[in-house]
């Protein structure tokens, strides 16, 4: 067994916490109240500049080395929700 540092502020784990999903808007509120200066807008599906640049974007992104239980990807999940 291996010796585990308690308290160790820089301790990795393997461990996810949450399944990979989108933002919802309360997440996005939340962000921006914390964080001023900063906006994280909604997805954009029905189209427009901004799909454009993210569909063009995350095409390129590489498959996961480990998807979650149902074969998605984080990028998988995302492209779905901005309907790429």
């Amino acid at each position: 067994m291996a010796y585990i540092q308690h308290n160790n502020p820089f301790l990795q784990t393997n461990k996810r916490t949450k399944p990979h999903t989108s933002w919802t808007q309360k997440d996005r509120d939340k962000y921006n109240r914390e964080n001023p200066g900063k906006k994280v807008r909604p997805p954009q599906p029905e189209g427009g500049p901004r799909k454009d640049a993210y569909c063009a974007r995350s095409a390129g992104i590489p498959k996961c080395k480990n998807p979650d239980k149902n074969g998605d990807c984080p990028n998988d999940i995302a492209r779905r929700k901005w309907k790429c």
